[in-house]
C-alpha cells in the first residue's frame, strides 16, 4: 500500500531585487523611507497648493467655471500623488498626471483667480465652463481605461512565445543608425550655418531654417523633416549607447563603445541643447535621458515627477530666455509666482475653449480630417492643396490673433475630430494603452534584462515626449513621432544570439 508523503509548504524569502522583477515592486528600507518622504508633497499637490492658489486674491470671478478648475486641479493632484506613491514605476501615467496636474489644473487656476489669460478667450463664459467639464470627464475616463486595463483577460497560449522574445536592438544596425544619426544632424547644422547659431536663440535657428529655404510659405513639412532627421536620430543613438553602458561590463571595457558614446553626447550638445529647442522637446530629452540611466529606481521616478512640479512652477515660465535674440527679449517682471502662468504658455485650457467657440461658430466637428493631416503630414501642400493646418493655427486665424503658433491639447483635437464621444473614446484607450505599456515596462525594465532592450528606452522617450503630444497640435508633433519609428524601426530585432545583441 503506498502512502502518501507530501512535502511541507515552504515560502520563499525574496530579495528586494526579486521584488523588483514583479512588475517593479521594490520593499527596501529605502523605498519605504522615500515613499514616507513623499507623503506630505502628494498632500500638497492634492489639497494644500490648489487651496492656495485658489484663495490668492485676483480679479476673477468665482463662478461655475473656477469651482470646476478647483476641482479639476484637485483631481489630478491626487492623481499625480498616486504615481509618487506607487510601488510600480508608471512613466506614462505619471507624465500624462503631471502635465495635466501642471497644464490643465494650477496653472489655469492660477488665470481664473487673476482674471487674466495668455491668449484671449474669445466665447462666451459657458465655452469655457464646458472645455473645463470636458477636461474633467476626459481625465476620468482616462482611469477607467488605466481600470480596464487591470481587468484584461489572460493572454492566450499563442501570446506566451511572444513575450519570451522581447524586441531587442540589433548591434549592427545599431552601429547604422549612428553613423545616420552623424550624418543628418551634420546636415542640420552645415545647412543652418554651422555650430555657432545652435548656441545664439532659437530666434536664429528659425531665421536658419526659412533663409535654408526648406520653410516656405504656407508648408512646414520640410522643416519638421530637417529638424526632426537632425535631431531624433542623434538622441535615439545616445539613449541606445547609453542602455548599453549602463547595463554592460562588456561595454564599459570597449574604448569604440566609449569614445561612440563621448561623440554622441557632444553631438546631442549641439543639437539637442535647451539653447536652441523648444522647453517641451528639451524636456522630452531629460525625462529620456533619466530614465534611461535610472531604468530601476523608484526612488528616481518619485523625485523626478515631484521636482518636476516645483520645475514647472519656478523655472518653465522663465525658461524662454533663449527663444529671442538680446533685442527682442523681454523678461518678466512680476512679484507673484501666478502671474508668469496666467501671462506664458500655458492656455491649453483656453484653447480647448476657443476650439469649442470656434466649432459651434459653423465648422462643426470633422471627423478625423484633422487626424489625417497629422497622420500625412510629410505630404507636401503641392500635392495636397486642401491640407489640414495645425488646429492650434487654423483656430488661432479664426480668432484673427498675430501670434497663431498656440497649442491644441489632445482633449480639444479630437473633439473637433469627434465630438465628445470620440473625445472620451480615445481618453479611455490612452489611458488603457498607458497602462499596458507601463505594466509591461515595470516588467521589463530590471537589473536582469538584457542591454539591448528596446522598451527600457522607448518608454523614457515616449514618457518624455507626451508633454508635446498631450499639449499639441499633432500636426506640428507628428515628424519626430514618424522618425523616431522609422529609426526604431531599423534597429529592432527578435533575434537574440551572440552575432546580433548587444552584450
Amino acid at each position: 500500500m503506498a502512502t502518501d508523503i507530501r512535502k511541507p509548504t515552504v515560502t520563499p524569502t525574496r530579495h528586494p531585487v526579486e521584488d523588483e522583477n514583479h512588475w517593479g515592486r521594490v520593499t527596501t528600507p529605502r523605498t519605504l523611507l522615500s515613499r514616507a518622504l513623499s507623503v506630505p508633497l502628494a498632500l500638497g499637490f492634492t489639497v494644500f497648493l490648489p487651496l492656495f492658489v485658489a484663495v490668492q486674491s485676483g480679479a476673477g470671478a468665482h463662478d461655475a467655471a473656477f469651482w470646476l478648475q478647483l476641482l479639476l486641479t484637485m483631481y489630478a493632484g491626487a492623481r499625480l500623488s498616486a504615481m509618487v506613491l506607487t510601488s510600480r514605476r508608471k512613466l506614462l501615467q505619471g507624465s500624462f498626471w503631471l502635465f495635466v496636474y501642471m497644464a490643465m489644473g494650477v496653472a489655469p487656476l492660477a488665470q481664473a483667480v487673476l482674471g487674466q489669460v495668455p491668449t484671449p478667450v474669445v466665447g462666451p463664459r459657458s465655452d469655457l465652463t464646458a472645455a473645463i467639464g470636458l477636461v474633467l470627464l476626459g481625465c476620468a475616463l482616462f482611469d477607467v481605461g488605466v481600470l480596464l486595463a487591470r481587468h484584461r483577460p489572460a493572454g492566450r497560449a499563442g501570446g506566451s512565445q511572444r513575450e519570451s522574445r522581447p524586441v531587442m536592438a540589433h548591434r549592427r544596425r545599431l552601429q547604422l543608425l549612428t553613423a545616420l544619426s552623424f550624418a543628418c544632424s551634420a546636415a542640420f547644422v552645415m545647412k543652418l550655418g554651422g555650430p555657432a547659431v545652435f548656441f545664439s536663440s532659437r530666434q536664429e535657428i528659425i531665421a536658419g531654417i526659412e533663409e535654408a529655404g526648406v520653410s516656405n510659405g504656407d508648408g512646414q513639412a520640410g522643416q519638421a523633416l530637417l529638424r526632426g532627421f537632425g535631431t531624433v536620430p542623434a538622441l535615439l543613438a545616445l539613449l541606445l549607447y547609453t542602455r548599453w553602458l549602463i547595463t554592460s561590463k562588456f561595454a564599459r571595457r570597449k574604448v569604440s563603445i566609449i569614445v561612440t558614446w563621448a561623440a554622441l553626447a557632444a553631438l546631442n550638445l549641439v543639437v539637442n541643447n535647451p539653447i536652441s529647442n523648444p522647453r517641451y522637446w528639451f524636456l522630452t530629452v531629460m525625462f529620456a535621458l533619466l530614465f534611461t540611466v535610472f531604468p530601476v529606481s523608484a526612488a528616481m521616478y518619485r523625485v523626478a515627477l515631484s521636482m518636476a512640479v516645483v520645475v514647472a512652477l519656478l523655472v518653465f515660465p522663465f525658461a524662454d530666455r533663449f527663444r529671442y535674440d538680446e533685442k527682442n527679449y523681454k523678461p518678466v517682471e512680476t512679484t507673484s509666482f501666478l502671474e508668469p502662468m496666467a501671462l506664458k504658455d500655458y492656455d491649453q485650457i483656453g484653447m480647448f475653449a476657443n476650439t469649442i467657440t470656434y466649432s459651434e461658430s459653423g465648422p462643426g466637428h470633422f471627423y478625423g480630417r484633422q487626424l489625417a493631416g497629422s497622420l500625412f503630414f510629410a505630404v507636401p501642400r503641392s500635392v495636397w492643396p486642401g491640407k489640414p493646418r495645425d488646429t492650434g493655427v487654423m483656430v488661432g486665424q479664426w480668432m484673427g490673433t498675430v501670434n497663431t503658433n498656440l497649442s491644441s491639447p489632445i482633449w480639444a483635437e479630437l473633439w473637433i475630430d469627434f465630438g465628445p464621444l470620440g473625445m472620451g473614446a480615445g481618453l479611455m484607450g490612452m489611458g488603457y494603452a498607458a497602462a499596458r505599456v507601463d505594466r509591461r515596462y515595470a516588467k521589463r525594465a530590471t537589473r536582469r534584462a538584457p542591454p539591448g532592450s528596446l522598451i527600457s528606452v522607448v518608454v523614457p522617450l515616449v514618457a518624455g515626449y507626451s508633454f508635446i503630444l498631450l499639449r499639441g497640435p499633432l500636426l506640428q508633433a507628428s515628424g519626430r513621432v514618424a522618425i523616431a519609428a522609422m529609426c526604431l524601426a531599423l534597429v529592432a530585432t527578435y533575434r537574440q544570439d551572440k552575432s546580433t545583441t548587444l552584450r
